[in-house]
């Protein structure tokens, strides 16, 4: 009996899901169907259909997972030890210094790959 509650409650989530993307696209077409309609309240129209289908959303099994991921996240960002400001500063002059040095050693290689092949096709003097 529980496979056919669960087999019911999904095939609702897909129409809701179903019904979300419906209205997205309606919202849309509607923002500029209504193009004469100043643009500050079709952007709140806009805004007003996103939040309604992020709450029709969150209402499915996909929305519940997506918002429990969301919440993990934001757990695990509280956790990561972020550097210094120093720490970021010489890491990014260290980055720039190896950008620079490595930019040199190619272009010191596509001169010397250039004189050498205009010395061998004769081009070069």
């Amino acid at each position: 009996m529980n496979t056919q509650v669960e087999a019911s409650a999904s095939v609702f989530d897909v129409v809701k899901q179903v019904i979300s993307v419906v209205i997205v696209v309606a919202g849309v077409a509607a923002f500029y169907y209504f193009s004469e309609v100043p643009l500050l309240y079709r952007v709140i129209g806009l805004v007003v259909v996103a939040l309604i289908v992020a709450g029709t959303m969150l209402t499915t099994g996909v929305g519940r997972s997506v918002w429990g991921f969301v919440l993990e996240s934001k757990q695990e960002v509280r956790k990561v030890v972020w550097p210094t400001r120093e720490e970021t500063f010489r890491t990014t002059l260290l980055v720039f210094g190896m950008v620079f040095l490595v930019g040199l050693i190619l272009w010191l290689l596509d001169m010397f790959l250039f004189w050498g092949v205009r010395l061998l096709t004769g081009q070069g003097g």
